[in-house]
């Protein structure tokens, strides 16, 4: 049963993701709250991870996830559940070929951009959010400003004008992401 639970939810996100793997990170925010099957921590380790390893960024958060849920072959069920629709979108539209440049398939596409930029920037607030906010301590503060996670706010502003900077803008991802961590494991041991 938690097999066609898995397929039929990243089916779901699979179906009305539109724009790419960033845009499922409403549908795993909704899927936690209703299942129960990872936390929000968890999806923040999946994103990072997803992010960081070769592949599609919604494949891998898929396989993660379902792997976490139900084991392997629970990360083959969301990875499929996950690409179905795009696999039957894909075969349909070998078939109907003749409306490429049909005005209505045209507008229904443009309509699509917006609702996809919304999708992707919700989810990067989301994760943004998540990470300079930390809820355990928020408990404990005793001013507004005391919930504010501010090493990772400063790691993020730090590494958001260093990527800008003309000296470092070529430099490959892997190197801030590297340094990232380097900087988190620093941050860890300092306390």
């Amino acid at each position: 049963m938690i097999y066609l639970q898995l397929f039929y939810e990243f089916f779901k996100a699979g179906l009305f993701s539109v724009g790419g793997g960033l845009a499922t990170l409403p549908f795993l925010y909704d899927m936690s709250d209703r299942t129960g099957w990872f936390t929000y921590d968890q999806l923040a380790d999946m994103i990072a991870i997803s992010e960081s390893t070769p592949g599609a960024i919604g494949i891998n958060m898929s396989t993660y996830a379902g792997n976490l849920t139900a084991g392997a072959f629970g990360g083959i069920v969301a990875t499929v559940g996950l690409v179905s629709p795009a696999l039957l979108l894909i075969i349909i539209g070998r078939f109907l070929t003749k409306f490429r440049n049909n005005f209505y398939v045209e507008s229904v596409f443009y309509g699509l951009r917006p609702a996809s930029t919304a999708l992707i920037a919700a989810a990067g607030f989301s994760v943004v959010w998540m990470d300079l906010f930390d809820v355990s301590s928020l408990l404990d503060a005793g001013d507004w400003l005391g919930f504010i996670n501010w090493k990772s706010l400063i790691l993020a502003i730090f590494l958001f004008f260093i990527m800008r900077h003309r000296l470092f803008k070529n430099l490959h991802p892997v190197i801030f992401i590297a340094l990232s961590a380097l900087v988190g494991i620093v941050f860890q041991f300092a306390g």
